[in-house]
Order: C-alpha cells, then sequence, then structure tokens
C-alpha cells in the first residue's frame, strides 16, 4: 500500500471532500459525474493514488456497472413504451376519485417498482408518470411525488437488486436470496410500513376530498405489452440469479439486453431511442467513486471505519446495531450514500464485523438517506427529474418531510434486523 505523508493525506480529504460536495451541489450545473471524475484525476496527477491502484479502484465496481446498466436499460425501455404511464393512470382510474386511496395505490406502485427495477427506475421513470397523472386529474401533486421519493428508499432493501448500494455494500459477499429475505424481509416490511403511516399522517389535509376522474387510459401497444412481458421475465431472471447466490451484474445485463429484443423487435429506431435515453453518466460517477474512496481509505479512513465497526460489535446487541444504523444514515445525508455506502463497505468486509452490526450498516445505507435530498443517488435522480418537469423543490422542504419520516422507520427496521441477525 502507499505510504502518504501527513500532508499527502490532508490533500486527500480536501480533493475528496470537494469532489463529493460538487457531486451534492453542482456548482456551475456540471454533471455529478464530472466531479467524481475530476476528483480523481486530481488524485492521480497529485500522486496520492497510483495509476495501478486507481484503475483497481475502478475495476472493483465491475458488477455494480454491468447491474446499473441493465436496470438502466430496463427503465428505459419501460419509459419509452410506456409501461409506467399505463400504470399511473391506472392508480388513479382505481382509486375511483379519493386521494386517500390513490395515495395507496401509488405507494403500492412504487413498492412494486422499487423491489424489482431498483429505487433509481422509481425516481427516474416513475416519478413523471406520476406527475403526469395526478395533474391530469387535478389532485395536489407534490403529495404524490414524496411518495416516489420516500418508497425509492424505504423499498430498497427487500430484495439484493432493489438497491445498487446493496451491491456496493456487501461486494463479493452478497447473499443469496433465501438468506438475503430471511434477514430482510421483515425489516423492509417495517421500513414500508413505517413510512406510509408516517407520510399518510403529514399529508392527511391534502388527501381530504375527491379528484377528477374520466382519465382516458393509455392503451399498452404490442411493444408495451412485449416489454410489460420481459421485465417481468427479466425480474424472474434475476431473481432466480439471486436465489442461487450468483453475481447479480451480468445477469441483470443480459436479462435486460434480451428484454429489449424481445420489445423492440430489434429494430435500430427502437434500439437507438433506448440507448440514448439512458443517463450513462451515472457510470463514471460511481467509477470515480470508487477511486475516490480507495484514496481515503489508503488515508486512514478504512482503518478508522474498522475500528468503529469493532467497537460497535462490542456494545450490546440493539444499542450497538441503532448506533450503526443512525450513524451510517448521519454520514450518508453529509456525503451522499454511495461514497458512504462504499467506505462501510469497505469496512465491513475488511473487519468480518458482527452480522448485526453490518445488517444495520446496510439499513442505514439504503433507509438513512431519506432525511435530505441529497442523502441517495435516487433522490438526486428525483430532484433532477421533477425539475425537467418545471416543479423546485428545496433542501428545507424536504428535510421537514423527511425529518418526520426517516428516523421512526430507520428505528424498526434496525430492532427487527437486530432480532433476527444470528
Amino acid at each position: 500500500m502507499q505510504i502518504l505523508t501527513p500532508t499527502d493525506t490532508v490533500l486527500v480529504w480536501s480533493i475528496a471532500a470537494g469532489a463529493i460536495g460538487g457531486v451534492i451541489f453542482r456548482p456551475r450545473q456540471w454533471p455529478e459525474a464530472v466531479w467524481a471524475c475530476l476528483g480523481a484525476m486530481a488524485l492521480v496527477t497529485c500522486g496520492l493514488i497510483r495509476p495501478a491502484a486507481a484503475w483497481g479502484a475502478v475495476r472493483k465496481g465491475t458488477d455494480v456497472y454491468l447491474f446499473l446498466t441493465g436496470m438502466m436499460l430496463l427503465a428505459e425501455l419501460a419509459r419509452r413504451e410506456g409501461v409506467f404511464d399505463w400504470l399511473a393512470v391506472h392508480a388513479v382510474q382505481a382509486s375511483r376519485g379519493s386521494r386517500a386511496r390513490l395515495f395507496a395505490l401509488i405507494y403500492a406502485v412504487g413498492i412494486l417498482v422499487t423491489v424489482f427495477l431498483s429505487n433509481d427506475a422509481t425516481a427516474v421513470v416513475l416519478t413523471p408518470a406520476v406527475y403526469a397523472a395526478v395533474k391530469k386529474a387535478r389532485a395536489d401533486g407534490l403529495t404524490y411525488l414524496f411518495i416516489c421519493a420516500f418508497i425509492a428508499n424505504a423499498a430498497s432493501f427487500v430484495l439484493p437488486i432493489s438497491n445498487p448500494a446493496n451491491l456496493v455494500v456487501y461486494g463479493k459477499e452478497l447473499p443469496p436470496l433465501g438468506p438475503w429475505l430471511a434477514t430482510f424481509l421483515l425489516p423492509s416490511l417495517c421500513s414500508i410500513a413505517a413510512t406510509f403511516v408516517a407520510l399518510r399522517w403529514i399529508s392527511r389535509k391534502q388527501l381530504a376530498g375527491g379528484i377528477a376522474g374520466g382519465l382516458e387510459v393509455p392503451e399498452l401497444t404490442s411493444e408495451g405489452r412485449r416489454a410489460a412481458w420481459g421485465i417481468a421475465a427479466a425480474g424472474a431472471a434475476l431473481i432466480t440469479a439471486s436465489a442461487l447466490g450468483w453475481d447479480l451484474g451480468l445477469p441483470t445485463c443480459v436479462a435486460a439486453l434480451i428484454a429489449i429484443a424481445i420489445a423492440t423487435g430489434l429494430r435500430s429506431e427502437a434500439l437507438r431511442d433506448v440507448v440514448t435515453g439512458v443517463a450513462w453518466s451515472v457510470l463514471p460517477l460511481v467509477a470515480g467513486l470508487f477511486v475516490l474512496v480507495e484514496a481515503l481509505n489508503h488515508a486512514g479512513a478504512l482503518r478508522a471505519t474498522e475500528q468503529l465497526v469493532d467497537s460497535l460489535a462490542g456494545m450490546p446487541r440493539i444499542a450497538g446495531s441503532l448506533l450503526a444504523s443512525f450513524g451510517t444514515a448521519a454520514v450518508s445525508n453529509l456525503m451522499n450514500n454511495l461514497p458512504s455506502g462504499l467506505l462501510a463497505g469497505s469496512a465491513v468486509q475488511a473487519a468480518q464485523v458482527a452480522a448485526h452490526i453490518r445488517d444495520a450498516v446496510l439499513i442505514g445505507v439504503d433507509l438513512g438517506p431519506n432525511l435530505s435530498v441529497t442523502g441517495s443517488l435516487a433522490t438526486v435522480l428525483w430532484l433532477i427529474a421533477l425539475r425537467r418537469e418545471g416543479v423546485e423543490i428545496g433542501g428545507w422542504q424536504f428535510l421537514k418531510v423527511g425529518a418526520a419520516v426517516m428516523p421512526p422507520a430507520l428505528l424498526v427496521a434496525t430492532l427487527a434486523a437486530s432480532v433476527l441477525s444470528r
């Protein structure tokens, strides 16, 4: 490992902090990936991390890149063929004029999309569909848009495929589906239920009364139906791969390509639309963050985090679990859950910590970002999707809701996981 002087260490932390700040706040409106890659290049240029070590850090993310690629392709296929629009309008129609019933139905759709297509799909593709549907129904759009943001994180640890952060935290030690469900199904249900109750209570005034009915339900084209079936088949294939304990990146990517081939008939125009609609900048963003975290680990972050999780493991089980989940949540809201998940995941994998601490860390990485609008990549993508629709939501506005929604959900989910951990 490269030996750093005290001055080098300060420089590493300074460059990493600046890069992560750029990712979160996007100075000059430059894309998040630009700031992550600039930080990574600065570290290599200044000799603070060797090129071979930086390239090794990038390669560590291969499974994550493949997973993200597959999920983004599936989500864009669903968007192009109108699958999400179809779901959102059907939810409005099924509400039969009740705002409260519509709230529950959109929440249910958000759960399904998050669980089987990942939280990023909920943020990027379901959000605009919900906005368009509730706008036509003349309902309070913000109430339903918050559902998309909060359920994207609250349901993101039902399955290993529900959040790319799950792959980051566990790495090659990602449990197969059976053990995963035994550990996280009950905590996930607690998270989903607690988030629903809190959001429903906060929105009680906005949900009084009715909404306009009679929306025209869009018909799925033959391509749309094939896309829906292809996505369902891809989800089944991923669940099977997870049950067999395989790495999820390659199966996800292959399943997405097959689904696209089935839906589009390999027509060049349709393929071009799907490929160009994907936000490919997410991949260099994640690669840059891998390099930043590798440099931070060389600068002492890994050792310090290992010592911290070891000390938590020595505490009473419930106290240690709560400190691990809430501490990870706090860091995730300060620096976004991708870098915090990489740091925590590196420490968890290196230290071989107790199962209840490892599980609490994952819950903190996945659910904890529901506090702030910059806490997770999914929430940042949700914010960008809203801006494209002309909707502006401030950080303080989100924080007021997140402060009421996230802590109780994180508390009950962590307690449930602590009881179940072996």
